[in-house]
């Protein structure tokens, strides 16, 4: 048997297999044009993300490693990164806990006034930052609504780390309520049902059904609203009161240094905090994508 009709099924199977990948990806996307769409959308990134983040990397790497190690390990910049990363922390887990809580007051409870309560939480996306800013300071501080209270007390919230992290939970709120939401409201209540029917509590109910099915969500939320609280400004600066190795945080340490013409020594801090940003932000998906999997084998 010649050698030409034993390669000829090897052939026919390659060029059925190129065909089947083709028409995968044909049928995967919904604009026609796979190619051009897939164009538009790298040139679109690229001149959106890539280029302003390479300009950025390039910017802070003129000056050499020994410049940019000493402009992003001083102990004003290292502070500044605690009290960004910290305050952003603490405020996301809060955000969290009673992120969730009001998502399931919002879905599975009727009361008087709910949709306002539910327009609300929008509030914090539409306010600009600076009046949520004022607001804050003006009631937290010393002589403030809240913060005279406060001090009676001995307690110093504005003008803190404390009013910082109040600030952070304001404008990360809607966040999670708003990722936490629509999958509740897509839940089966069959699942809980059953689950009331075979003896489960409602804490048990809670726990073994409706959780599993929100930690999803629960983390996306999460990371979105630790990731605007880091890169958050415009509220924090008049609440925080800028003062170095106590309440400075590092978007304002950049734009200091921008006002000084320190252009390497703000890119560095900028790209310290993106590295950052990054791997805690890629830890937190890679956690969602494996409690999607353990989810999906269950």
């Amino acid at each position: 048997m010649r050698s030409s009709q034993l390669e000829t099924p090897a052939l026919t199977r390659h060029y059925f297999r190129r065909i089947a990948w083709r028409g995968h990806f044909r049928r995967e996307s919904v604009l026609s044009g796979f190619g051009l769409t897939l164009g538009f959308t790298v040139f679109y990134l690229s001149l959106i993300v890539l280029i302003p983040l390479s300009a950025t990397f390039l910017k802070a790497a003129e000056g050499g490693s020994a410049n940019f190690w000493a402009a992003i390990s001083a102990p004003r910049v290292i502070a500044a990164y605690r009290v960004t990363f910290v305050c952003a922390l603490v405020a996301a887990l809060i955000n969290t806990v009673f992120g969730v809580l009001l998502a399931w007051v919002l879905v599975r409870y009727r009361f008087p006034g709910r949709r306002l309560c539910d327009a609300l939480i929008d509030l914090p996306f539409a306010l600009p930052t600076a009046v949520a800013g004022i607001a804050l300071a003006a009631i937290y501080a010393p002589k403030g609504w809240v913060g005279q209270y406060a001090s009676d007390w001995g307690i110093k919230i504005a003008f803190t780390p404390m009013g910082i992290t109040i600030a952070l939970i304001f404008i990360g709120i809607p966040f999670v309520v708003r990722t936490v939401q629509p999958v509740l409201e897509s839940m089966d209540f069959a699942c809980e049902e059953a689950a009331t029917t075979l003896g489960a509590n409602r804490w048990q109910s809670f726990r073994l059904v409706v959780l599993p099915a929100l930690i999803p969500a629960v983390l996306t939320g999460f990371a979105l609203a630790f990731a605007r609280g880091i890169g958050e400004y415009g509220s924090v600066i008049f609440v925080a009161g800028n003062m170095p190795m106590v309440s400075e945080i590092a978007p304002l340490l950049i734009i200091t240094k921008l006002e000084q013409y320190d252009y390497a020594g703000a890119t560095a801090i900028a790209v310290a905090m993106l590295g950052i940003s990054f791997a805690m932000l890629l830890t937190i998906n890679l956690l969602q994508a494996w409690t999607r999997r353990a989810e999906s084998q269950r």
